[in-house]
């Protein structure tokens, strides 16, 4: 499986998955069609699947123009995105899984940006591969997504088992936020080193327009603030223990920054 990362809209991400042996491809939250079926069509690849996050518009728009085009295409999303997802044919809950070519994919049910949201990750085929998350708007490289339905509590919960996943997994988040992101991180974690070394090294990578994304979740671990709640620098911080409470006041403040 080969991933190919497509910039779209002002800053979101399509993410096209294909095997060059089978000929097919898959596409993961397809904002838009044309710029799938360009490559698509590059590629000489049957489009088969498309794998939706949550029902967001920079998330879905695609869907019907891509179906046009490849009537027998499959459209998978969560169970709890029924009626708000276009076409959708599969509807997915935690711990289904998902197949594309000879890799096979787990779902994680993960709400807090939408009640819906769910979460893909494909495990390494060798100990030596990294695992691949299409993890949409809940975790972003360096941040997290915005609580348009969900509570801090669910945020948690669900960032809490991406967390769990290993270290050597790429993160495909779907917009390109992360400088920004980590501006405001060092602004509550200042003295985290590791985030210092990374904010220089994005700010390095944005100034020559080369893009962020996919992140190393170990690298999440270090640096995100929103996977830290835990940790005594941001419950000093933030003057909060409750994970959910920690992690609340950095979203406020970053909602706000």
């Amino acid at each position: 499986m080969q991933i190919e990362r497509i910039p779209v809209l002002s800053d979101n991400y399509v993410f096209l998955l294909f095997d060059e042996q089978q000929k097919i491809a898959a596409v993961v939250d397809p904002a838009v069609a044309q710029p799938v079926l360009n490559r698509i069509q590059e590629l000489e690849v049957d489009l088969i699947a498309i794998f939706n996050t949550h029902h967001h518009p920079d998330h879905v728009g695609g869907n019907r123009k891509l179906l046009q085009h490849f009537p027998d295409l499959v459209i998978y999303g969560g169970e709890s995105d029924r009626g708000r997802i276009p076409e959708q044919h599969v509807f997915l809950q935690e711990g289904d899984r998902v197949k594309f070519g000879d890799r096979e994919g787990q779902v994680f049910f993960v709400p807090g940006h939408t009640l819906a949201h769910i979460a893909y990750y494909f495990a390494p085929l060798t100990p030596g591969e990294t695992g691949e998350l299409f993890c949409g708007d809940t975790l972003f490289a360096g941040g997290c997504g915005r609580l348009f339905e969900g509570t801090p509590s669910q945020m948690v919960n669900s960032l809490g088992k991406i967390r769990a996943l290993p270290d050597n997994t790429r993160v495909w988040c779907a917009h390109e936020y992360t400088l920004n992101n980590l501006k405001f991180a060092l602004t509550v974690e200042a003295g985290n080193n590791i985030l210092q070394t990374r904010y220089q090294e994005v700010k390095e990578q944005r100034d020559r327009a080369i893009a962020t994304v996919p992140s190393l979740l170990g690298v999440e671990k270090q640096t995100n603030p929103f996977l830290r709640w835990d940790f005594p620098a941001l419950k000093s911080f933030t003057n909060q223990e409750e994970p959910a409470r920690v992690f609340g006041k950095l979203r406020g403040m970053k909602d706000l920054f």
